[in-house]
């Protein structure tokens, strides 16, 4: 069952009004996602992004860190950028591949799609407290050490879900061709994806909108669409004296 739509409007924050920047940082670490409004161009995005952390380059981005999303045709069919497609994407963790993923993801829209297109973005620490209430084996065998691969041969071999020394849990997945598992993980992904699918927020962009999200918490994916859809994403580190955490505790707030 999805979220209603008053769900979504909780988190919407208008980067633009006075205490806006305030507001998204406290927004980001009690909630680990904000949809925001404001962003107009790159240079924004720039902006936003710098007054929040230090950005960190993508295999797919500019100089600048920003990687435009947009359908780039025969591209899209490659293994590892079906972003670069018009097709739906399976929900994942940005950069699940590597040893150290970005905490942070910025998204913003400069054209929305024609049809189709809506983002998606599901909460991992919901998700796990759902599975550990309704399927505790799978919490247990989904948090082993190795026992997955993310990013193919030369990627990062690890778990769905990490415990960290600072007590926290950091989500890490992909369930494309890029993604193996262990027989005991296999056995509980039909488990995952029925939790996945039950906290789903669906919402879509217009021009200047955006959304960023706790890339150690938050799953992300998008519909299907027509049209010539454009986007702009960075990755980024949050400064530390703004208190995002690099992923979640244990106990969710009902």
């Amino acid at each position: 069952m999805l979220p209603t739509s008053s769900a979504v409007e909780t988190h919407r924050i208008d980067i633009t009004t006075s205490d806006g920047h305030s507001t998204l940082v406290t927004k980001l670490a009690a909630d680990g996602i904000a949809l925001i409004e404001g962003v107009h161009d790159q240079a924004s995005l720039l902006d936003l992004a710098r007054s929040l952390g230090t950005i960190t380059q993508h295999r797919d981005s500019t100089a600048d860190g920003v990687t435009t999303i947009a359908n780039l045709g025969k591209v899209g069919h490659r293994s590892g950028f079906a972003g670069f497609s018009t097709d739906a994407l399976n929900p994942h963790t940005d950069r699940s591949g590597v040893p150290n993923p970005p905490s942070l993801l910025l998204m913003a829209c400069r054209q929305p799609a024609a049809t189709g297109g809506e983002c998606i973005a599901i909460d991992g620490q919901a998700v796990h407290a759902d599975l550990a209430e309704t399927e505790p084996e799978a919490v247990h065998a989904l948090s082993q050490p190795r026992s997955a691969l993310f990013g193919g041969a030369a990627g990062h071999l690890g778990a769905v879900f990490e415990r960290s020394a600072d007590a926290l849990v950091a989500l890490r997945l992909r369930l494309d061709e890029l993604a193996q598992f262990a027989p005991e993980v296999t056995r509980w992904l039909p488990a995952l994806r029925n939790s996945l699918d039950r906290h789903a927020m669906t919402f879509t962009l217009d021009t200047g909108h955006g959304y960023i999200l706790n890339n150690r918490r938050w799953l992300h994916d998008r519909r299907a669409f027509t049209g010539h859809r454009r986007m702009y994403r960075v990755n980024l580190e949050p400064l530390p004296r703004l208190g995002i955490p690099a992923g979640f505790t244990l106990d969710i707030r009902t």
